[in-house]
């Protein structure tokens, strides 16, 4: 039976036991229960700490996990990234007050408070910064302010807290962090580990893709299959009027509006928009 550690809370919970479900596997009703097996697949879930996840695939107890990319750097653990999920998305970078460097590798001899030691130190190391790195489990911006630290580093969206803080962004990101999918480092592939990925595939194509149905005169379907190329080809099929063919294509789901508006204005007609459930490619 297959093995799957699931964040059990925190921003990564929801989305990748959305994603799991829409992948076809069986997932929690109660968000107490910490193991849940799934028998119509051969799949056990454990419900685990984000942070812990990454460990537990590197010892190999766990065969994949799902958590963040800048957690499974951070613990050090021998797991590597399989697959990035398309959620969870997040920027990590350093901050400080204005005038305290004019980059990371003026950082040598300060303090740097974090809840990711492990990343940060790597990241300090391979510039080639002696500086120390403190540890805190949260609210790191408030750190400075104490007296504690000299720059933090920590996930940014907009900045906001950040400024109210006092502090301002420092150098370019260390880290753009996603959820990942993981498993231990050097691992075997096997066909259930194999079919759980081409699962998930399915799920980021069918949330990013539609399927474009159209109709447009024979003499224009070169023009129009490059507006919409597809995966591979578009399909194309004579229709009873023999002036004109059907189209059906993968468009990626942003650029639906864009790409019916030029459609249209080609001289293509009865344009339909289709969502995708799932698919293999």
């Amino acid at each position: 039976m297959l093995r799957v550690a699931v964040p059990n809370k925190g921003s990564l919970s929801a989305a990748a036991g959305e994603m799991l479900k829409e992948a076809g596997y069986a997932q929690r009703s109660d968000p107490r229960e910490l193991v849940l097996q799934d028998p119509a697949n051969d799949v056990e879930f454990f419900f685990l700490r984000p942070r812990d996840i990454a460990v537990y695939v590197g010892s190999g107890q766990l065969d994949l996990g799902i958590t963040g990319r800048d957690l499974l750097l951070d613990s050090g653990a021998p797991a590597e990234e399989v697959l990035p999920l398309g959620f969870g998305g997040s920027t990590f970078r350093y901050a400080a007050r204005p005038g305290t460097a004019a980059s990371p590798k003026e950082f040598t001899g300060k303090r740097v408070a974090t809840s990711y030691p492990g990343l940060v130190s790597k990241h300090l190391a391979d510039l080639g910064v002696s500086a120390e790195v403190i540890r805190l489990d949260g609210a790191v911006e408030t750190s400075v302010r104490l007296g504690v630290a000299d720059v933090i580093a920590d996930v940014v969206s907009t900045g906001t807290t950040l400024r109210q803080a006092g502090l301002e962004i420092l150098g370019d990101p260390i880290l753009h962090s996603e959820a990942v999918l993981v498993r231990r480092a050097g691992s075997p592939s096997v066909p259930a580990v194999e079919q759980l990925v081409r699962r998930l595939q399915g799920v980021i194509i069918a949330r990013r893709y539609v399927l474009m149905d159209y109709d447009v005169r024979a003499e224009l379907v070169e023009q129009a299959v490059a507006i919409t190329p597809g995966i591979e080809s578009p399909t194309v099929s004579p229709l009873h009027d023999r002036g004109w063919v059907a189209v059906r294509a993968m468009v990626p789901q942003t650029d639906t509006n864009r790409v019916m508006d030029e459609l249209w204005e080609l001289g293509a007609r009865g344009i339909l928009v289709t969502g995708i459930h799932a698919c293999r490619l």
